[in-house]
């Protein structure tokens, strides 16, 4: 039973976040807001340490990137075309029709 007891004491998020969601379930919402602002920063700020640990070690130690890691894998990509600004068929059809157009001439044909 004390193993249970130890289990469940694990999966008890942090005070922090305890407090937050006391704070959120009482709408009291700008402290609730101001919690998790904090929580936010110290996790910003931890991940900037590690994130120059890793720079310190490569430049001063020599240590080589992970390339089990890639760069890129955290890396969010954007889609830069709204739901609203696709762009329409007619718009592609004249973009591969003036493609195929400067395709089509012939060296010969141009006067030089």
């Amino acid at each position: 039973m004390s193993e249970e007891a130890e289990v469940i004491d694990q999966e008890q998020p942090p005070l922090e976040i305890q407090n937050m969601i006391q704070h959120a379930m009482d709408q009291e919402y700008s402290q609730a807001n101001n919690i998790f602002g904090d929580i936010m920063t110290m996790k910003l700020n931890d991940m900037l340490d590690q994130e120059k640990i890793r720079l310190a070690d490569q430049i001063y130690n020599g240590v080589e990137d992970d390339e089990d890691i890639d760069p890129d894998e955290d890396q969010l990509e954007l889609d830069l075309e709204g739901e609203g600004e696709l762009e329409s068929d007619d718009e592609i059809d004249e973009e591969d029709l003036e493609d195929e157009d400067e395709d089509d001439i012939d060296p010969e044909d141009e006067e030089i």
